[in-house]
């Protein structure tokens, strides 16, 4: 896979197919090969003639690794992202996040609104504006000496699923403790792009999507029947709806 360097950062990403671009951010202890392509995403995505590129945000998949919670600051994720399309000389594209990757979805649309197109908010709803990410137990679950050893249930589902991807645990219970930022209510409604709150109907985690979509000027709601936060990524529901969005006007 390509990669690029960010400062003393190297991104790794995939950059497949032709046509309009959108930018893939996947989610805490994932990367965008389990995030993305086997889910379908790559492939649904292109087969709609779109240009897809994907990272792995840093600490996660090939990109590098670091241990100290300040290199992981939302602001910081979201310039890793803006320097991708700025390395493939993409001036503006679409980008879908899901969960902290919909979180840097959003700061990029804040602070970059020129670039983005339009914004699709996978597993994240009102905890955008409410609260500040996944718990800090999360991490302690992360550093235990062993999986045996993690008794919070949440713990326990994120310790399994970082082992799945053969992750860094250490870089990952850094960016628990770093990328803890939350958006204003007034920092959303300032979003000026259309966005998409795309949300599983048992998912316990995102937070109400329709509180954020009361926030955000130009949104809508996208249920996800019967999904939870980790069922909901490959719905074909979730599928159907983003290219029904991508298709209409920007």
């Amino acid at each position: 896979m390509p990669s690029f360097h960010h400062g003393r950062v190297e991104i790794a990403y995939l950059d497949e197919g032709e046509g309009e671009p959108i930018l893939l951010i996947h989610g805490f202890a994932s990367n965008r090969e389990v995030n993305w392509v086997r889910p379908g995403w790559v492939t649904t995505l292109t087969r709609a003639g779109r240009r897809v590129i994907a990272l792995d945000n840093r600490g996660h998949g090939q990109s590098t690794k670091l241990h100290d919670p300040a290199d992981y600051h939302t602001s910081l994720m979201a310039e890793d992202a803006r320097a991708l399309l700025d390395h493939l000389g993409v001036a503006r594209a679409d980008v879908m996040g899901y969960s902290m990757g919909a979180r840097i979805s959003a700061f990029i649309a804040l602070a970059h609104p020129t670039r983005v197109r339009t914004t699709i908010l996978g597993g994240l709803g009102a905890n955008l504006i409410e609260q500040v990410g996944l718990s800090r137990d999360i991490a302690d679950a992360l550093e235990a000496p062993s999986a045996a050893d993690v008794t919070d249930p949440q713990g326990r589902v994120f310790r399994a699923f970082a082992e799945q991807t053969k992750s860094d645990l250490k870089a990952l219970a850094a960016c628990i403790r770093g990328s803890r930022q939350k958006l204003t209510s007034e920092q959303a409604a300032m979003i000026g792009v259309p966005v998409l709150i795309a949300v599983g109907t048992k998912d316990d985690v995102a937070g109400d999507p329709r509180r954020l979509a009361a926030v955000i000027p130009h949104s809508k709601v996208l249920d996800i029947p019967d999904r939870d936060h980790m069922l909901a990524v490959g719905d074909k529901v979730f599928k159907q709806g983003v290219l029904e969005f991508l298709s209409g006007p920007p």
